[in-house]
């Protein structure tokens, strides 16, 4: 998953939502949803105090639909099984990340810049492969055979000063990727839901509500397009690795 940051938005006068958006390429459905707190008009500092005690809430969420080309001695429900695979198609860096535990990885990710601000996120990820309809999410169908779920179990900003961090601070990641068999041809789907919610500080409460409004929309869509690439490239790419793999393998014993 790669960058994420935020704005806030704030109405004078009545509680409506920023336009969204809703765009498509290749197999994939984005859509941003952005949630803003309302205050009336009054006095300069009545407002920046109401932008630095609401919380501002952003959410985004991708889905994949994607022609899976599998072969029966490689199927890629044993390729999910090898979660540290998995981990180095999607994230294969090996300075930036660190194995933390059998499921989880810590990332150092790339900075992200807002307004003036640059940002070093850490976090911790955790895959974990399911099947037989075990604690599936609830859109995924229970027939499916393997699911290979993401989530975010711990997060940290580095390189803000004092004065410039967000209070009140929580990350919500969620996301699945799966083989679905159930047509003519298999499939490889896939979801993920990411929300962030955050009290502004002082300082960035004075930026306009529409220039704060428009980068956090253009970093969501950046890290629309960076899990699009990594899911329709890197991953498929080395499970077709892994494909040729077994294929030698079979031979040999031949």
């Amino acid at each position: 998953m790669g960058e994420f940051t935020t704005g806030a938005c704030l109405s004078r006068q009545h509680l409506f939502p920023l336009p969204g958006s809703t765009l498509r390429r290749g197999g994939w459905k984005r859509q941003f949803k952005w949630q803003c707190h309302a205050v009336t008009e009054s006095k300069s500092q009545p407002i920046i105090q109401s932008q630095m005690t609401n919380p501002a809430t952003y959410s985004s969420k991708i889905n994949t639909d994607i022609p899976l080309y599998e072969s029966p001695a490689a199927l890629f429900d044993e390729y999910m099984e090898d979660k540290r695979r998995d981990f180095k198609a999607i994230f294969p860096d090996k300075l930036r990340s660190q194995q933390v535990s059998e499921e989880q990885w810590r990332i150092q990710m790339l900075p992200i810049q807002f307004l003036f601000l640059t940002v070093y996120p850490v976090i911790d990820m955790r895959l974990e492969c399911k099947s037989k309809g075990k604690d599936y999410p609830p859109q995924v169908h229970r027939d499916i055979t393997k699911v290979l779920e993401l989530s975010i179990t711990r997060w940290e900003l580095k390189g803000l000063d004092s004065i410039f961090e967000p209070s009140q601070f929580t990350l919500g990641v969620k996301g699945a990727l799966y083989p679905d068999r159930r047509g003519t041809r298999s499939r490889l789907k896939g979801l993920l839901e990411m929300n962030i919610s955050f009290i502004l500080p002082p300082m960035l409460a004075l930026v306009p509500e529409e220039v704060r409004s428009n980068v956090a929309e253009s970093v969501l869509q950046r890290l629309v397009e960076n899990m699009e690439h990594k899911v329709n490239g890197s991953l498929l790419a080395d499970y077709r690795e892994f494909q040729r793999e077994k294929q030698k393998k079979s031979s040999l014993r031949l």
